[in-house]
């Protein structure tokens, strides 16, 4: 517990804090203890033992505010104890909290239909900052706290550090199989543009399905890549590669067909990245990720070592622990499904800490910022098209006036070009700000 708590703190101040300075924040609430220290921040009753992993740990609404922030355990105040600056607020519980998915792990009992915990079900949103890393603004409570002892800690920049463009491959196109070219047909009797399309498709080639928008989507990727330089961009393109019994692991892509082959070499050629999309079967099963992991590994003949689950599917925080043993260096999945926002209260990519062992791991969390379908579905969000690109944009800003990572979803088939969805144009509308913002420059949260 030492090790987590020791990284929570440099997690908040900084990653790249020395170590000299690190020492000089202590956690404890032994009196005979502050004067070792130039900050305390005295310990609430969380993680004891009597409380821990209890329905009572949870905290309850509304919640106190210490420097117009909310905090989820302590006392909002600060005193001062000799030469030693003595925070109440519980700022190490309240992350911890945020970052290990903590709640999902004692309410296991709030579920949707497919596993997943809400995110209208999470403290972020019942608390009203689901769109807003409070784990950040945490960070920078201590930061100048730390100040006010006369120590000198610098604020992080404010730009987007890097940008990651992903989609997830769940169905590489409409009418390329039978099914689904029959099925195109039938509709064709009503809809005769899509009877046209299903022929063209079936018949003409990968390259005229409508489903087919990959090329499209890497152009546009690319081109903010070519502006910002590898370290800061990376296009990433998720892709199942199996799955069980259950419908929402179909269709199956068939992986030795030309056109699965046509995806592998257009991703080499426009340099992707590869992921695993591990199945819906593997997120209640989680340690069949392993088997998918070397499928995948074998019929793109990749090294992979990124992950995203199908329907965001990662049930249970401690299942995490089959990525590491599959290899997975790096996860993508979390964000919630039904809302968009910060999901583990940060915008920077943290290591996972087990809640259930409270013990730190070598996988890093790269939280997912912005998922299409969380804006747009009828179940979700359900905003139209303006709506949903003030949001982004909101928390793209955001993510950029903390130094953050921001991970964008868009699928290869909601950019169909068709008048029912917005998402062409929404994706669109994103890259062009991101063009626009110089974010080699400090973003201006303003904008």
């Amino acid at each position: 517990m030492v090790e987590t708590i020791q990284y929570i703190i440099r997690f908040l101040l900084g990653e790249d804090i020395s170590e000299d300075l690190l020492s000089q924040v202590g956690y404890t609430a032994d009196p005979n203890e502050f004067n070792r220290y130039k900050l305390v921040i005295v310990p609430s009753s969380f993680f004891s033992d009597e409380l821990y992993g209890t329905p009572n740990s949870i905290p309850e609404l509304p919640l106190q505010i210490w420097e117009e922030a909310p905090i989820l355990f302590g006392e909002p105040f600060v005193e001062q104890a000799g030469q030693t600056r003595v925070l109440h607020a519980d700022l190490i519980a309240s992350a911890y909290f945020l970052l290990t998915r903590y709640e999902e792990m004692v309410r296991r009992d709030v579920r949707d239909i497919h596993g997943r915990f809400p995110g209208t079900e999470s403290l972020p949103y019942r608390a009203g900052f689901i769109d807003s890393p409070l784990v950040e603004e945490y960070g920078k409570l201590l930061r100048f706290q730390l100040r006010e002892t006369g120590i000198e800690i610098p604020e992080p920049p404010k730009q987007i550090r890097k940008i990651y463009l992903t989609h997830d491959v769940d169905q590489l196109s409409h009418y390329r199989n039978f099914r689904g070219f029959m099925g195109g047909l039938l509709r064709g009797i009503r809809r005769t543009n899509e009877g046209n399309e299903a022929i063209k498709s079936y018949f003409g080639g990968l390259r005229n399905d409508p489903w087919y928008t990959l090329p499209w989507l890497f152009k546009l990727d690319n081109s903010v890549r070519q502006l910002l330089g590898n370290d800061r961009c990376e296009p990433i393109v998720f892709i199942k590669v199996s799955g069980g019994t259950r419908k929402e692991d179909k269709p199956f892509i068939t992986h030795h067909v030309p056109d699965f082959q046509s995806l592998l070499t257009l991703c080499r050629k426009k340099e992707i990245t590869f992921g695993l999309h591990s199945s819906y079967e593997a997120g209640i099963h989680p340690e069949r990720i392993t088997d998918e992991k070397k499928h995948l590994e074998r019929v793109s003949k990749r090294k992979t070592t990124y992950n995203r689950h199908h329907y965001l599917g990662t049930r249970e925080p401690e299942d995490m622990q089959e990525l590491i043993n599959a290899g997975i260096t790096d996860d993508f999945t979390l964000g919630y499904a039904d809302v968009a926002g910060f999901r583990l209260g940060t915008c920077r990519p943290v290591k996972w800490i087990n809640p259930r062992t409270r013990q730190l791991t070598p996988l890093t969390l790269h939280p997912l910022t912005i998922m299409d379908g969380s804006l747009s579905d009828k179940r979700y969000m359900y905003l139209n098209a303006h709506e949903a690109y003030e949001y982004c944009i909101r928390l793209i800003n955001m993510v950029g006036s903390w130094n953050g990572e921001l991970v964008l979803l868009w699928h290869n088939t909601s950019v169909e070009d068709t008048p029912q969805s917005y998402h062409r144009k929404l994706y669109l509308d994103i890259i062009k700000y991101l063009k626009t913002k110089k974010l080699t420059n400090e973003t201006n949260e303003a904008d």
